[in-house]
């Protein structure tokens, strides 16, 4: 097991790495998974997501984690803790996609709520945040189930975003 950064109960969330990409592709290239986000990625877009988090690690100590099944060690999605800037200040975003077949299980909470102790007991941040599609409902009731509220609805990615939040 390569540096796995939070276990919980069921989980275990590591550091991603580029042997990552068939796995993200099976979140990246289903339309369904990928409904509020902009597109779906192909291969190279999934090669530079992995990059882009490959840099938040270094530039920030944190970013989405690939979440496994502790005991099969079967791929479930990523989870984790990614900046966002949001009117011109950088929040820390709790953010989390799983693979379709996983939905339904627990895993996006229990990771996402395990993210959320990472960042106040490990990372020190006083307040994070998810942005979170106003149709989106399973992803609100997540951050609902970790204790998050509405801070407010912003425009952002060409559409309207809740902006839930949590602190410490």
């Amino acid at each position: 097991m390569s540096d796995v950064i939070i276990t919980t109960e069921r989980l275990n969330l590591r550091k991603m790495t580029t042997q990552d990409g068939s796995n993200l592709l099976q979140i990246f290239s289903d339309p369904v998974a990928m409904r509020y986000y902009p597109s779906t990625m192909n291969e190279a877009e999934t090669m530079g997501w992995i990059r882009r988090t490959l840099d938040h690690y270094a530039t920030f100590g944190v970013g989405f984690w690939v979440v496994e099944d502790k005991r099969t060690g079967r791929f479930l999605g990523q989870c984790g803790i990614i900046p966002q800037d949001l009117a011109e200040t950088r929040q820390m975003e709790i953010a989390y996609l799983l693979v379709r077949r996983e939905w339904g299980q627990g895993y996006a909470t229990e990771a996402a709520s395990a993210c959320k102790q990472y960042g106040f007991e490990t990372m020190g941040y006083p307040k994070l945040v998810s942005l979170i599609d106003v149709y989106n409902t399973p992803s609100i009731r997540v951050a609902e189930r970790i204790g998050m509220q509405v801070e407010q609805i912003i425009i952002k990615w060409g559409k309207e975003v809740r902006v839930y939040s949590v602190s410490r």
